[in-house]
């Protein structure tokens, strides 16, 4: 099979990445995309006029890079994590730091396929509904441009499952008659993470698109819930599998050494913590209490915000303590505290193995592991578009 040329925008931490990774497709990466959350004021149309006029990419990319540098003042946190597991890959370190201002057509018919999906702030059926009129939301229609610009054979777009139900369903009528009009097949479904080796329910809906003109290829058909799911949250906790025992094997699975490892004690949760995580909630909002969970819930972005136990996920530290045994910690001897998940155990159960570098702050990691993509499912996804001849 021959290089697959890969981009991405809204790239985040890699996870399509980390799917060619495993699966071990020979791939090079086109250019990547992401401003990392930085929120940045200016005249779009006047800025992209002039990204536009530029005569090269590079000098395109260092306007950007310069416009950003010159308006704000925080780092682009998802492009030092991207560049630190990804840069080597990277065609000409084309990473971009702002989907409007990314001239597409420099990349037409240069790209194999391209994956992303818009911010989904505004689909969340838990978050402000504002729908495509919401700012974040229009970020979609920059997709889909630069899908119409770069014309890749195909094409993933990951989001929220409260997309497909947004404003009745109109939001999703509207984005798909967008991508229709692109001369794209459109193939959609929502999975769930734990349908596909990972111990965690996310449900998301995805959609595959296969360019109308490209023939002699099979018809693709989405991964059915199919896998059994052979491990639980606690197998992926550094208290059952050390720090570089998360790996895959020849075929792409995740193997676990079964080796325990060791956390820092600062996980765990002081008794003030651990009273408040522990409430059920308000007289108009109650949340199941449960930790130790064998499936995790939904990771958070926010999960270093330390959530209560009704929406995120905690773990006991009891990892086999005889009876007369105790930890002394906070003030008090006890058999057993409550912790959070560490940062690398978050991107274990996003799917990303050991081998990915974090290098960036615990705030950072929680951030960047939530707002991820699972890579197994990706994996799953990748398999069944290759099968059908189209890369």
């Amino acid at each position: 099979m021959k290089k697959i040329r890969l981009a991405t925008v809204f790239s985040g931490i890699g996870a399509i990445e980390q799917a060619f990774k495993r699966l071990h497709i020979d791939h090079e990466i086109v250019f990547a995309c992401d401003n990392g959350e930085i929120v940045i004021d200016y005249d779009a149309e006047k800025e992209r006029k002039i990204v536009c006029s530029l005569n090269s990419i590079k000098e395109k990319r260092e306007y950007v890079d310069n416009l950003y540098t010159s308006k704000v003042r925080k780092n682009n946190f998802v492009k030092i994590s991207y560049m630190a597991n990804y840069g080597h890959l990277l065609k000409d370190s084309n990473f971009f730091q702002d989907i409007r201002l990314l001239d597409g057509r420099d990349f037409r018919n240069k790209v194999d396929i391209l994956v992303g999906g818009s911010p989904c702030q505004s689909f969340s059926t838990v978050g402000f509904q504002g729908g495509l009129e919401d700012t974040r939301g229009t970020l979609f229609y920059d997709y889909a441009n630069l899908i119409k610009d770069v014309n890749p054979k195909v094409f993933i777009y990951e989001n929220v499952r409260g997309l497909t139900t947004h404003d009745k369903g109109k939001t999703w009528a509207i984005m798909k008659n967008v991508f229709d009009e692109l001369g794209y097949q459109i193939y959609e479904d929502v999975l769930d993470a734990k349908e596909y080796g990972i111990p965690q329910t996310r449900r998301r809906v995805y959609v595959v698109g296969i360019r109308e003109d490209i023939t002699g290829h099979d018809l693709l058909h989405f991964p059915p819930d199919q896998k059994q799911l052979n491990y639980t949250m606690q197998d992926f906790l550094l208290s059952s599998c050390e720090e570089g025992g998360f790996s895959y094997d020849n075929n792409g699975n995740i193997t676990l050494s079964k080796v325990p490892g060791t956390y820092d004690k600062k996980y765990i949760l002081s008794p003030k913590l651990e009273r408040y995580v522990m409430k059920t909630g308000t007289k108009t909002f109650v949340q199941k209490v449960a930790i130790d969970l064998p499936v995790a819930r939904t990771i958070l972005s926010t999960m270093g915000n330390r959530h209560r136990a009704g929406v995120d996920n905690y773990i006991s530290t009891d990892t086999g303590l005889k009876d007369d045994q105790t930890i002394e910690l906070y003030g008090t001897n006890r058999r057993e505290y409550i912790r959070m998940l560490t940062e690398r155990e978050a991107h274990r159960l996003m799917g990303f193995t050991d081998d990915y570098k974090i290098v960036v702050s615990r705030a950072q990691g929680y951030k960047q592991a939530g707002n991820s993509i699972v890579v197994d499912v990706l994996i799953e996804i990748m398999k069944n578009i290759l099968e059908t001849g189209v890369l």
